[in-house]
């Protein structure tokens, strides 16, 4: 059963959300129900919607990654941006992500955090909110 938690705003009174796990986030996905022209990923049990990329996002998101390919070579991959599963409850999608090699290159599954060498969150103008997302950095 999926928990809930309350919004607690200063004029609303608090309202039940329910929270999802990645198990149900990825039923959705395959019903159909989420698509990828949603662009939303699962943070901590809610569903997100991603901010789009303007074009100097964009473009150090490419550079860096592209970066690190000729940097890595065939020591790690590099996926930007795809899904990561960090929690029962959060498949962040961040714009770099430095990860095991892995034969299958994760057929069956997203890398997990002993998968992940390293994490990148380009931003600009969501800066603090990118903080927030990815969980490492205080608010």
């Amino acid at each position: 059963m999926a928990q809930t938690e309350a919004f607690v705003g200063s004029t609303i009174p608090a309202i039940p959300l329910r929270l999802w796990s990645v198990d149900e986030y990825h039923c959705m996905i395959e019903a159909g129900i989420l698509t990828t022209d949603d662009k939303v990923e699962l943070l901590e049990g809610k569903i997100i919607q991603m901010s789009p990329q303007n074009p100097p996002h964009a473009s150090t998101t490419q550079w860096a990654g592209n970066y690190l390919t000729r940097l890595l070579g065939d020591r790690a991959f590099i996926r930007n941006p795809l899904p990561i599963t960090i929690r029962p409850n959060s498949e962040p999608e961040p714009d770099i992500a430095v990860v095991q090699v892995d034969r299958r290159a994760y057929f069956n599954h997203h890398p997990a955090p002993d998968e992940v060498f390293l994490l990148i969150e380009i931003a600009d103008s969501t800066l603090r909110f990118s903080a927030l997302r990815c969980g490492a950095c205080p608010p």
